[in-house]
């Protein structure tokens, strides 16, 4: 996954337009490619750090899942329709931090 700022959007276009110009005449700087390169490493390495903490979230709901199900399980009587309604509240987290994932490890 890569996270580009836009800044860093900015100044890879510009780069690859550049490159692409100098590479129809056959003549390529190679500083051209390799700040391309150290764009593209930043960016990467921020995507994989972004990735990470989507999966810490996504855990964290998942056990606030189980826990309210536990929850449901165990109350009493008079309390059973909060913790039900508390466990569809996490059961939709849970969903937005999934699908935030799979976006992120789909693009």
């Amino acid at each position: 996954m890569f996270s580009y700022t836009r800044a860093e959007s900015r100044e890879r276009g510009r780069l690859f337009r550049k490159g692409f110009r100098q590479a129809l005449a056959d003549n390529v700087d190679p500083a051209l490619e390799r700040r391309i390169q150290a764009i593209d490493q930043s960016a990467a390495e921020r995507g994989q750090r972004e990735l990470n903490a989507l999966h810490t979230v996504r855990d964290n709901d998942r056990n606030t899942v189980a826990q309210a199900k536990a929850k449901v399980r165990t109350a009493a009587r008079e309390d059973k329709a909060a913790a039900k309604q508390a466990l569809r509240d996490a059961e939709q987290q849970l969903k937005r931090s999934e699908r935030a994932v799979n976006r992120a490890e789909n693009s």
